[in-house]
């Protein structure tokens, strides 16, 4: 299989935003490796048995779901611990596993900040596909600048699917993607910015990028928690105006 490339990621600090709920919390994080690209259709095709019409671009019309299989698919291809597990559509993390996973949504955006505190690590034009360069599709990766970490497009080019929920008291099962798409202008192109799907949503403009770490705990690791996401998922009190839960 074509070299999964990953860079080491060094612990530390990362303030996670999320602008709906008006909440904002720290995460303090350990040293993991993140994909230097998005996965390619190259990397897809090889391990899923599908064809790479353009081998370089990141894949895309991939879901979550489908992000997850590719990860445990390449931890058997390496000699790894797959880091999932399933049960119909329910997918646990083994946290302590050393196989490929999906980034947890604090990790990415460290990851993509790179020690920046801007929206952006550098000029648009220069480390990221946006809809100002007026491209159809997604373009193949590396061909603009990396960050600090040495990782390429994680703004622009396509959105990448994390690990955490959205917002389950809201959106249910939906799940987090980050960094903007080829079609999106600067204002969605931000370290900070996040949207989601479902977990069987494939979008023209979605894919991935893994990681690999694995953590001595249970159900919580990275700034994400099994717990947290139970309590998030609970509405209680007074909801803010325009806002109605999913039940």
């Amino acid at each position: 299989m074509t070299e999964l490339e990953l860079a080491v990621i060094p612990g530390g600090t990362v303030v996670l935003h999320d602008a709906r709920r008006k909440a904002r919390r720290t995460v303090e994080l350990e040293p993991f490796e993140l994909g230097v690209y998005p996965v390619t259709e190259e990397q897809v095709g090889e391990l899923l048995g599908e064809t790479a019409h353009h081998p370089r671009r990141p894949a895309t019309d991939v879901s979550w779901l489908r992000a997850i299989r590719f990860c445990n698919a390449a931890s058997e291809w390496e000699g790894l611990e797959p880091a999932y597990a399933y049960d119909g559509e329910v997918v646990t993390w083994h946290v302590d596993a050393d196989g490929f996973r999906l980034p947890t949504e604090a990790e990415w955006e460290f990851a993509c900040r790179a020690g920046s505190t801007g929206p952006h690590y550098g000029p648009l034009d220069e480390v990221a596909w946006t809809a100002a360069d007026g491209v159809t599709h997604p373009q193949d990766v590396g061909g603009r600048h990396p960050n600090l970490n040495g990782l390429f497009d994680t703004l622009g080019n396509v959105w990448e699917w994390c690990w955490d929920l959205l917002d389950p008291a809201r959106y249910g099962d939906y799940r987090v993607f980050r960094g903007g798409g080829y079609a999106d202008d600067a204002w969605n192109v931000r370290a900070s910015a996040r949207r989601g799907g479902a977990p069987r949503m494939h979008h023209e403009d979605v894919g991935f990028r893994i990681a690999r770490g694995g953590f001595d705990a249970e159900d919580a690791a990275q700034g994400w928690s099994a717990a947290v996401d139970l309590e998030r998922a609970d509405v209680d009190g007074p909801l803010p105006p325009g806002w109605t839960p999913l039940r």
